[in-house]
């Protein structure tokens, strides 16, 4: 672990580090992936985003080898923060892409079952059903193969995030001023109407939610809907769509309203999800945290918010408790955080992006409170350079960020190379710029 005092000079050093890592998942045409007992060869197509460059089959790390709208959302935000023309070209073929997957057809794979003879019997029962495959919603998939076609695996569906973190990259990169041409701007507006009028169509339809694990009304689904619907009803009206615009705008102040219901006073948090069968040890979950910087704003349930303040206070002693790491600690630097109480997946331990988030969500804290309250923002931006610190303990010089560290020894597990993880460390950066410079 490196603790040397000067932050400043690391995240120099890291920041280059994390943009090559993180565009090493971005249209990763030089890697193939074979899941030989599946009967497939996938090659990513321009345009895709890997969760994870690294091949890897459960052996024992996870296959991420995935194009999750969610992830690759973030990537293409952080891409927008970097500002290049490189990064302009992979925005391009991002939406490319992702119209493109609007052809794929469950239905159709169906009738042609050739697809499933190579399937070794023992993986069977890792394969949807064919009602499951008929039935699929493009948009309502929590991922593809990065090659473009659908996902044959087993998952938590549906997941309505992805299209609302999606249009509010999207519309983030229409609002940076920049231009693409005749065709892409064409393209990005297509996009773009389509994702808004989905999340209109299925916004009040229980989800899984981001950690693909419980069906129910999520807290972070709910929000980047409402934050996609908010913006997106301006820029319908400046499409000269006034009626789905009005939609809009109404049905995110609907949601705005209903996620106040999740605020619990007597604890003093935001519980992340509500529904009658949802894990009670899952209530205090950084997907609020999460929720509150991929949505924006600068009001209610954003970082402006005491209490979304207050319910990382919640996370930082739940963590503290819950990871020895976190015990005995230098006093520059923050916790680490992971998702939830009793998480068990892989090492159950610290993430980098979690922590990081909650870096993000002071600097933006601490730029909402600028300059009414100075005393106030500069503490915000101690305790998010102290997250920084700890993020930086935990990353070897080689500047490589896997998904996991663990809760005890700090060691990287889990999925490695993250292209969330460098995402996170890239917009956590650029709020702390930010915030230094009111």
């Amino acid at each position: 672990m490196n603790d040397s005092p000067d932050l400043e000079s690391w995240i120099a050093r890291q920041y280059p580090i994390a943009v090559a890592n993180m565009l090493r998942s971005v249209s990763a045409s030089s890697i193939v992936k074979r899941r030989d007992g599946f009967g497939q060869v996938i090659v990513p197509a321009k345009g895709s985003v890997v969760a994870s460059p690294v091949l890897a089959s459960y052996n024992p790390d996870p296959d991420y080898f995935f194009h999750w709208y969610r992830d690759s959302a973030l990537v293409m935000d952080a891409l927008r923060l970097v500002g290049t023309e490189e990064a302009a070209r992979h925005f391009c073929d991002f939406v490319d892409f992702s119209l493109a997957l609007d052809r794929l057809d469950g239905g159709a794979l169906v009738k042609d079952a050739a697809w499933r003879r190579p399937i070794a019997p023992e993986l069977q029962q890792f394969v949807r059903a064919d009602d499951d495959l008929a039935a699929a919603v493009v948009r309502g998939e929590a991922r593809v193969n990065p090659d473009g076609s659908l996902d044959i695996l087993g998952w938590g569906r549906p997941q309505y995030d992805g299209v609302a973190t999606r249009a509010l990259t999207l519309m983030r990169w229409c609002r940076s001023g920049r231009t693409f041409g005749m065709r892409e701007d064409q393209a990005i507006k297509t996009l773009l109407r389509e994702d808004l009028l989905f999340i209109l169509a299925h916004w009040r339809i229980p989800t899984v939610d981001i950690w693909e694990e419980e069906k129910a009304e999520h807290y972070y689904t709910l929000r980047v809907q409402a934050a996609a619907l908010e913006f997106g009803a301006g820029w319908l009206e400046e499409q000269g769509e006034a009626e789905p615009a009005q939609a809009a705008r109404d049905d995110a102040a609907e949601i705005m309203q209903r996620l106040d219901a999740f605020w619990v006073p007597e604890a003093g948090y935001f519980r992340s999800r509500v529904g009658k069968d949802t894990d009670l040890t899952k209530d205090l979950d950084i997907a609020v945290i999460l929720a509150a910087i991929h949505a924006g704003g600068s009001s209610s349930h954003s970082p402006a918010d005491a209490r979304m303040a207050a319910t990382l206070d919640r996370l930082d002693a739940l963590f503290e408790t819950d990871y020895p790491i976190n015990r005995g600690r230098p006093a520059n630097r923050g916790p680490a955080l992971g998702r939830y109480h009793g998480d068990v997946y892989y090492s159950g331990g610290a993430y980098y992006f979690s922590t990081l988030a909650a870096a993000e969500f002071c600097f933006l804290r601490a730029c909402a409170l600028q300059p009414s309250d100075a005393p106030q923002a500069a503490a915000f931006l101690a305790r998010g350079d102290a997250y920084l610190r700890t993020i930086r303990a935990y990353t070897p010089e080689s500047g490589d960020m896997s998904e996991q560290f663990d809760k005890a020894t700090g060691v990287q597990t889990s999925a490695k190379h993250l292209a969330w993880s460098y995402a996170g460390f890239i917009s956590a950066v650029a709020a702390k710029q930010r915030a230094e410079r009111l």
